[in-house]
């Protein structure tokens, strides 16, 4: 115990310095800025700033774009907001009671709400962060290299349920295509290629980082110009800061939400969207004035932003003990840690455990800052909204291009990201999440690996994938969600357990 509060206060002693409070206060206000242009996402906001973290201390560097992915979450209320436009996918559930608050004229009061309940959510999830992480990795210490394979799969399993409500064979197919991507190059054992059909470039592999850019920045381009441009619900703003009794009347959906959306964040690949959406319902469900849902409910604007911003320090959770990340944001800060020579994993706890104390100080500093900047800059802000597009995206397109360039050098990085930006573009269209194409690149390499090691130590033999302990509780929770997933299966264990058909 004191040892943990001694490493907890050398982690805070590393940042406290005048670099750390001025990288913490640009890194945050990009990141709220990149979040409230609808189109530009958390995911694309770290993918882009990561090329420009390459020369910085692994700390810095890891710090700026934790305050890039906490202010971009958050920015994405405010076209939420003011514009019935999801800033980032995680704010979606944020436009059912955030928008018609806007159009009552309580615009002000509705981002003072969103302001505060995103502060209190990330807080909430940062505890979790705290007392988890450390758990967490001593109990990843007992995984094999059978245990790691099945956590892959579930990985994707998981994700492509959870981001493809409608037709859960979509978030598979986009998660299993994500892991033969990873499979283009030279293996990880004995450095032979494959799928490289003699071409050098693809022996070296499909960088992540590039893939990236590509599904979530181009693709957000030619999707964001092929949309109309929105009108917004309010010029001015009321009042932003909120009464500290609006806060405390909601204290329980508060403190659900947050539990709710730190929860959902561990689970890889499905995000802060997901956490909102889980937080909205269950908000609902609970709340009093149910009938006000959707129609400018206070309380459900609360959930989706305290459950949204609690999937943060949420996604973090794995990325750092299991090095698998729980949303799209999070893998491209995993293969940032990579990048910075941070090697997330099991053995973080042994080799450096005063970086997971250091990751919590970095995203209360980005709370911080996104508090501040969320109550005094809300009328500034407003004019970014009013940049017309035609101008931003051939501004967003060139870090596109230049971002994957600048890392490696390699012009056929900005080719593979123009590749993944048009079919980004052509499965978005095609209603196919990209979550799940994240993970399943990340995941790759990780169940490539432990499957030939695995099957290295046991001489072939396939038994202990199903009968190790922790195998066998990955394996059949896999199983049963794919199981459950089928529609026929669906409706049978309703009728069996008598649930009517609104259920």
């Amino acid at each position: 115990m004191l040892d943990g509060l001694a490493t907890f206060g050398a982690a805070f002693a590393v940042f406290a310095n005048f670099t750390t409070l001025f990288n913490v206060a640009w890194a945050t206000l990009i990141g709220i800025v990149i979040g409230a242009l609808p189109g530009l996402t958390a995911t694309m906001a770290v993918a882009l700033l990561t090329t420009l973290t390459y020369r910085m201390v692994p700390e810095q560097a890891i710090l700026v774009l934790i305050a890039v992915y906490v202010g971009a979450i958050y920015g994405g209320s405010r076209s939420a907001i003011l514009l019935n436009i999801p800033g980032t996918p995680a704010n979606a559930a944020t436009t059912l009671d955030g928008f018609p608050l806007a159009k009552q004229g309580l615009a002000g009061e509705a981002m003072g709400l969103a302001t505060s309940a995103s502060v209190l959510g990330t807080i909430i999830g940062v505890l979790f962060l705290a007392a988890l992480a450390p758990m967490l990795a001593e109990f990843a210490l007992s995984f094999g290299s059978y245990e790691f394979f099945w956590l892959a799969i579930f990985g994707i399993v998981i994700a492509g349920q959870m981001t493809s409500f409608e037709d859960a064979l979509k978030g598979w197919i986009i998660g299993f295509l994500g892991l033969l991507v990873a499979m283009v190059g030279q293996e990880g054992i004995h450095a032979e290629p494959r799928f490289s059909y003699g071409n050098s470039d693809l022996a070296g592999g499909i960088a992540l980082i590039p893939a990236l850019v590509g599904a979530f920045g181009f693709a957000e381009v030619l999707s964001v110009m092929k949309e109309r441009a929105a009108e917004m619900a309010a010029r001015t703003v009321d009042r932003v800061v909120p009464g500290l009794a609006d806060l405390w009347r909601y204290k329980r959906t508060i403190g659900r939400s947050g539990l709710i959306g730190t929860i959902v964040g561990i689970i890889p690949g499905v995000g802060e969207d997901i956490g909102a959406w889980v937080s909205y319902g269950a908000a609902r469900r609970a709340s009093k004035e149910a009938d006000q849902f959707g129609k400018g409910s206070r309380e459900g604007l609360i959930a989706a932003e305290t459950g949204n911003n609690a999937a943060i320090p949420g996604a973090l959770i794995p990325a750092l003990t299991l090095a698998v990340p729980g949303s799209a944001p999070a893998a491209v800060l995993l293969a940032a840690m990579f990048i910075h020579g941070i090697r997330p994993g099991p053995l973080i706890m042994i080799e450096a455990p005063e970086f997971v104390y250091q990751v919590v100080w970095m995203v209360l500093l980005a709370t911080v800052a996104m508090g501040v900047f969320g109550l005094a800059l809300t009328r500034p802000l407003l004019t970014v909204l009013r940049v017309p597009r035609e101008r931003l995206m051939p501004v967003v397109f060139v870090l596109c291009v230049i971002g994957p360039y600048a890392i490696s050098q390699r012009l056929f990085d900005v080719y593979v990201m123009l590749f993944f930006g048009v079919v980004g573009f052509i499965l978005r269209e095609m209603k196919y999440p990209m979550a799940p194409l994240v993970l399943g690149i990340i995941l790759g390499d990780i169940l490539d690996k432990n499957l030939r090691r695995a099957l290295v130590l046991s001489d072939g033999d396939l038994t202990p994938f199903f009968t190790r302990p922790v195998s066998a509780v990955l394996w059949v929770t896999t199983a049963l969600i794919i199981l459950f997933a089928l529609p026929p299966v669906r409706h049978a264990t309703a009728r069996m357990m008598g649930w009517n058909k609104s259920a």
